[in-house]
């Protein structure tokens, strides 16, 4: 729970300064976000999910 919880607040952490840069528009973030909102409610989350577990097991045991 805490790993994900980590992750939002990291990719939501970049989205804000891609939005202060204006490398990112406001367009585009509210796509970005419908699409990982409607992402999370499809048969996708679960292997998501296992990815990104497998991925910080990996980086956490370097």
């Amino acid at each position: 729970m805490a790993v994900t919880i980590s992750l939002v607040a990291l990719f939501g952490l970049v989205l804000f300064f891609l939005l202060r840069s204006k490398t990112l528009g406001y367009g585009s973030a509210f796509v970005a976000i419908m699409f990982g909102f409607l992402l999370a409610s499809t048969g996708a989350s679960g292997p998501i999910n296992q990815l990104t577990h497998a991925v910080v097991d990996s980086v956490r045991h370097l």
